[in-house]
C-alpha cells in the first residue's frame, strides 16, 4: 500500500484540525535525546540490513534479549504494551 502523501496537511474531513487531535505532547517526546538515539540505532540496522528505503514492508525489531530483527512493519508498530503485551518481540 502506497504511503500517505498527504499526511499533515490536513485537508481531508477527519484531519487532526478536523477531528482536535493535538500532536504537540508526541512532538515533544520524539524530540528528546532518547529518542532520536533510537530511532538512528534502527535505522542504522535498517541500512545494514538492507531493508532502509526499499519499500519490501520490513524493518527492524529490538527483541527481549536486545537483538534486532527483521520484521513486518505492521506488526512490530502495532505492538505498543497494550493488554499486557510485551512492548518487544
Amino acid at each position: 500500500m502506497p504511503r500517505n502523501t498527504i499526511k499533515g496537511k490536513n485537508t481531508r474531513p477527519k484531519s487532526n484540525k478536523a477531528t482536535g487531535r493535538d500532536y504537540s505532547y508526541d512532538k515533544s517526546y520524539q524530540k528528546t535525546p532518547a529518542r532520536k538515539k533510537y530511532r538512528a540505532e534502527l535505522n542504522s540496522a535498517n541500512r545494514k540490513a538492507g531493508t532502509y528505503g526499499n519499500k519490501d514492508g520490513k524493518d527492524m525489531s529490538h527483541t527481549k534479549k536486545g537483538k534486532m530483527v527483521k520484521e513486518c512493519q505492521c506488526k512490530n508498530r502495532a505492538r505498543n504494551g497494550s493488554n499486557g503485551r510485551s512492548t518487544k518481540k
